[in-house]
């Protein structure tokens, strides 16, 4: 080890990162800084030669070859390319996945033995004998089998057996398809050489992870392969890389592989088969009723959870379009919420995972996907062709960081000690009320757990604060100068805030932002030439949109306090005619926070308290002035003299944070309007939800081109899809999910929030209980000096959202074929949803009624 190496505090606060580019590792100071300590920079360091074993050693070298080992000098870049492909095929050192940490994967008959364990399982087999036993019985009310035959006895046993014995087969058949098949330990080193070799082609300055965090890793596994317990890694997703680049840390570090959750429309001939051999599993993208389809899905999980094998699967689902976290998903954490709470699995080790990016390849078909164009299905032709284009970009980087890992078995011991009483049945009767609102609670606690996990320790990438500088001015473009000023005031920010800043050595400020710049890309930011100063500008506002959401979480607090200040802010004057009252702020920071329930993660401590912090934190930063009574309560919040004196850059930095998303919440609350039933109009048409929310977008769209809508990303579907289904669960709109797959969801505005009309005209009226809550929101929109709202825009809007709401009606209405999909609701749907209302009352009820107007 070199005397560089030697130096290296393997104590200090700031472990060191390591860069993982192919076979090499490089030794960086890392991007981690308490708020309170100076971040330690130093050189680039080589940690290890070209072949190192990172596995078994991680500071320590491998040896050299030896120096008389023949190289041609005529072709060096050959020569090592077949080098490297002999010492993976012959398995040399870590290459050759030997004495991993974990259960043993990768040999041959594994396919078959996970098979037969899976097949084996008593719940398996109880749900096939349940199904079987319930076939049987339905035959005999039809008549099918007769009762009063005198064999009866004996043909309902052999029909038993023969619906077992067929439902045996379906099952065998579902579980070969489903399980991943880790057969050989040739393929696997072959594909991870295959896929390194395209990962660092696109991402060309490797995979960043943190010293300190994969050695902690290492040690956590070695202690649950102990115990034959899991670690089920739960990442983030923002791109198909996010599960590569673990895989690849695993097998880097000597970890047993995890087994992926993948959905089934990645399994496409060629390449499916080549993913399940290197570790995913596919399940349907839906479950439907299908019980045996649901048993096998639990038996699978328990039998890896069981035999200790390492589990992945994807915390918020699908992949983020947006660039912040989404909001948990629940269906893969409830089987394995239940592979522990009912025993059948004593304890597995929870490991959240951050996966951050330079640039995300997929962002640009986001965008397509956001603006309402539908979602190609994956295929071949169009795999090998994005695979063939990737090799040609450069990406920068991606940085994985991995939380500190915990027991389940502990949390949720802990879940249910708060609780005043834990329900009987709590690990079998889940179709009781009660059992099933612990279980729900439990479940959402720990998504959130997890995301919060996953934030605590996300990195800001050079592109996400270059993204969000350019986003959050006032002005057209900025100057090298001031854009390099604003990263660095938005790094200081992101390591006060406890959060993380990628970094890259000795390198200089204005290295790294012209690193960022590069990696954006022209189609991203763009360059005015022939200036005295280079100035840059953002191009695709959209697109660049995904990299600012990648920090907002570290300021959401700030950015909904501020947005509330705007409603007096705005109404500009002097300084006193623009200070807020404690009571009136706290009001409208509850709404706002109502609002984005389903948007942001907020800490569990509450509203006043959140508040409190948040209000201190901003008078400290001399954002804000905070007058207080004689005893110490805060009575009058106004902007600082400071701030006022700096041209409020600070405030106005928090409000360009919120402003999309409040723009398109007010856009989904306006797009409502256009439910109310037109005049005539029979009152129990129900409208597709797909049709309702494309119409939110068509009028957000028009909007923002005729000036009304200050933001073109205020019409991104995930974002409006989010405020419909909070719109849902506050019964402003009610929903109905046929059990018809073919027939899609359909909603209907609640008759309590439907706009009045103009007895005369037939025109909606800018009144009414939905007109107030579209207009609460209003007072926290961005307003530029070509838009105010007021009578004008409140027509023009009204008129608008009623003209494409009518179009709804009308196909709703109009005759159809076989596939038309119906207005109205049939005896059982209108009874379900009728109990879906009681339900609903009754659970706020019991929340004791989450603020909401």
């Amino acid at each position: 080890m070199s005397h560089d190496e030697e130096n290296v505090d393997p104590g200090s606060n700031s472990a060191p990162d390591l860069q993982i580019l192919g076979d090499e590792i490089t030794l960086q100071p890392s991007g981690f800084v308490e708020p309170s300590v100076e971040a330690p920079e130093g050189k680039e360091q080589a940690l290890m030669n070209q072949f190192a074993s990172f596995r078994a050693e991680p500071l320590q070298y491998e040896p050299r070859p030896p120096s008389d080992t023949i190289v041609s000098e005529a072709d060096p870049v050959l020569c090592r390319f077949l080098r490297e492909v002999s010492l993976y095929v012959s398995g040399h050192g870590w290459r050759a996945y030997d004495r991993i940490i974990g259960q043993p994967v990768f040999y041959s008959g594994f396919s078959d033995n996970m098979k037969t364990m899976v097949m084996a399982a008593p719940l398996l087999q109880k749900r096939i004998s349940q199904l079987a036993e319930a076939r049987v019985e339905v035959e005999e009310k039809e008549g099918i089998l007769d009762r009063n035959a005198p064999d009866h006895s004996t043909k309902r046993a052999e029909r038993r057996r023969e619906l077992e014995g067929a439902l045996q087969e379906v099952a065998e058949k579902l579980t070969d398809d489903m399980i991943c098949k880790m057969e050989s330990k040739t393929f696997i080193r072959g594909a991870y050489y295959l896929v390194t070799q395209l990962l660092t082609r696109a991402y060309h300055q490797g995979i960043h992870v943190s010293s300190e965090e994969v050695l902690r890793l290492r040690k956590v596994a070695d202690m649950a392969a102990k115990k034959k317990q899991s670690i089920v890694f739960l990442p983030s997703h923002r791109s198909h890389v996010d599960y590569v680049s673990l895989q690849l840390i695993c097998y880097r570090l000597g970890l047993t592989l995890p087994v992926v959750v993948a959905g089934d429309n990645l399994n496409f001939p060629v390449v499916g088969s080549f993913l399940q051999h290197a570790g995913a599993m596919w399940i349907r993208r839906s479950f439907g009723d299908d019980a045996l389809y649901n048993t096998l899905v639990q038996s699978y999980i328990d039998t890896l959870l069981q035999e200790g094998y390492n589990f992945e699967c994807f915390i918020e689902g699908g992949r983020s379009r947006t660039g912040k976290l989404l909001p948990p998903k629940f269906g893969i954490l409830s089987f394995i919420l239940d592979s522990i709470i009912s025993g059948r699995v004593e304890d597995t080790i929870i490991c959240p995972v951050s996966t951050q990016y330079d640039k995300v390849i997929e962002t640009e078909g986001y965008v397509t996907e956001l603006l309402g164009v539908p979602k190609k299905k994956e295929n071949l032709a169009d795999f090998l062709s994005n695979g063939s284009s990737v090799l040609s970009l450069k990406l920068g980087r991606v940085d994985v960081r991995f939380n500190k890992p915990w027991s389940l078995r502990r949390f949720i011991e802990d879940q249910l000690s708060r609780l005043p009483t834990v329900p009987m049945g709590l690990d079998t009767n889940h179709q009781d009320p009660e059992v099933r609102a612990v279980r729900e609670k439990i479940l959402r606690t720990l998504g959130y757990k997890v995301l919060g996990d996953i934030n605590e320790v996300s990195v800001v990438m050079p592109t996400a604060l270059i993204g969000t500088v350019l986003l959050t001015l006032r002005g057209r473009g900025v100057g090298k100068t001031e854009l390099t000023r604003r990263v660095e005031w938005l790094t200081a920010r992101v390591r006060a805030k406890g959060g993380r800043v990628a970094h890259f050595g000795n390198a200089p400020l204005s290295e790294i932002v012209d690193r960022g710049l590069e990696v954006l890309g022209k189609d991203l930011v763009g360059l005015v030439d022939g200036l005295p100063e280079p100035t840059y500008y953002a191009v695709d506002r959209f697109q660049l949109s995904f990299y600012r959401n990648m920090t907002i979480h570290l300021f959401i607090y700030e950015a909904l306090v501020s947005a509330a200040m705007y409603t007096r802010v705005k109404v500009g004057g002097g300084p006193s005619h623009q200070d807020i009252g404690y009571e009136e702020l706290r009001e409208q920071v509850s709404f706002l926070s109502s609002l984005f329930r389903g948007e942001f993660i907020f800490s569990g401590e509450g509203l006043v308290v959140n508040l409190e912090k948040t209000l201190r934190g901003l008078e400290a930063d001399h954002v804000v002035r905070l007058d207080r009574d004689e005893n110490g309560n805060i009575t009058t919040i106004g902007l600082s003299d400071r701030e006022r004196s700096v041209g409020r850059e600070n405030y106005d930095f928090y409000c360009f944070l919120i402003w999309p998303f409040i723009e398109a919440t007010w856009l989904a609350a306006v797009s409502l309007m256009g439910l109310t039933p037109p005049p005539g109009q029979k009152e129990d048409i129900w409208i597709e939800q797909n049709k309702a929310q494309n119409m939110a977008q068509l009028l957000g769209k028009t909007l923002y081109h005729q000036g009304d809508l200050s933001y073109f990303e205020a019409v991104n579907k995930e974002t409006l899809k989010n405020s419909y289904s909070r719109f849902m669960e506050d019964e402003m709109v009610h929903v109905v999910k046929s059990k018809d797959p073919k027939i899609p969801p359909r909603i209907q505005l609640d008759p309590t929030w439907r706009c009045p009309r103009d007895p005369k005209t037939g025109a909606l009226l800018a009144e009414g209980k939905l007109w107030d809550f579209t207009e609460k929101i209003a007072r926290s929109r961005r307003e530029g000096k070509n838009r105010r709202d007021g009578a004008t825009v409140s027509d023009r809007v009204l008129k608008l959202s009623d003209t494409l709401g009518r179009r709804l009606f009308e196909e709703a209405e109009e005759p159809g074929g076989k596939g038309k999909v119906p207005s109205r609701l049939s005896e059982e749907e209108a009874e379900a949803v009728s109990k879906s209302r009681k339900a609903a009352r009754s659970k706020r009820t019991k929340l004791g009624q989450r603020p909401h107007l």
